[in-house]
């Protein structure tokens, strides 16, 4: 007989806590680093934080992955439970998670890792996916070659208001920042082979520049089960209840869920950072 499975992911997936609730999705958090002093993702330290201590002293975060130690006392309590364990980590292009992830599983027995190759709620999508796979009665092995196969389908993406974050993080120039500020450029962000890349320029009022983006998007082969509508804070109510309609309307048989960037992407790229992900047919 099969062990009960468990879906576990990295705090980079950007689950919200009902979700987590429902769907029995367990979290690990990445560590947040500010100077001398530490916190936990999700935990201890979110995104209003964030934007507070930037805008106090000009310091921007930067994040650590779990250790193998700390993955090998994550796994551990599940595995004792009798259970395995299908693990997701952000992209192994942006991060260690995954190969810790990797390295703690082999002195373990009944854990299976997946490199989900996108970020925030792109994992997210895998993460419900393989919970709903074990709700149907698939094993942890059944699942972890599920996902594998099914993360290329994801598309992960968002487009930001500024690069001011991403130039003080040392992603991109001084001069391409100001360059597409006096331009009014809104640079659009995507996933591909594990990295995130520019796909496109909007130009524009970051307003109309979110209608064009959810537009762009939504003209995808979209699979109408989970949708994404995720932002980094500071996007006014009014307009993300419009995009969200845009979204419902043009396919109104997906379940669409609200959520909050964590840290890694707002770090990143910084306030009003939106994005519509979800999975290809």
């Amino acid at each position: 007989m099969a062990k009960p499975v468990v879906i576990t992911a990295d705090s980079t997936c950007d689950i919200s806590e009902a979700l987590k609730e429902r769907y029995d999705i367990r979290i690990i958090p990445l560590t947040i680093l500010l100077g001398e002093d530490s916190y936990l993702d999700g935990v201890d330290f979110t995104t209003a934080d964030i934007y507070t201590r930037y805008r106090k002293d000009g310091t921007l975060p930067k994040t650590s992955a779990p250790g193998i130690q700390q993955f090998i006392d994550f796994f551990t309590p599940i595995l004792e439970a009798g259970c395995e364990i299908v693990h997701l980590d952000i992209s192994s292009e942006l991060s260690g998670s995954f190969n810790n992830a990797c390295i703690a599983a082999e002195e373990l027995e009944g854990v299976y890792t997946v490199d989900s190759r996108t970020l925030s709620t792109g994992v997210a999508l895998l993460a419900i996916e393989g919970a709903e796979c074990r709700d149907r009665g698939m094993s942890a092995a059944e699942i972890a070659a599920h996902l594998n196969t099914l993360k290329e389908k994801v598309d992960t993406s968002f487009v930001l208001d500024t690069l001011e974050f991403m130039w003080k993080g040392g992603r991109c120039s001084g001069v391409t920042a100001l360059g597409a500020n006096l331009l009014r450029l809104k640079p659009g962000l995507e996933m591909h082979d594990g990295k995130l890349g520019v796909y496109k320029k909007y130009r524009g009022s970051i307003q109309s520049v979110y209608r064009q983006y959810t537009r762009d998007r939504l003209a995808a082969d979209i699979r109408p089960n989970h949708i994404f509508v995720t932002d980094s804070g500071e996007v006014p109510e009014e307009t993300l209840s419009e995009l969200t309609d845009m979204v419902r309307e043009a396919v109104p048989e997906a379940e669409i869920h609200r959520v909050k960037a964590g840290c890694t992407v707002t770090s990143h790229c910084g306030p009003k950072t939106f994005g519509v992900l979800f999975i290809r047919k």
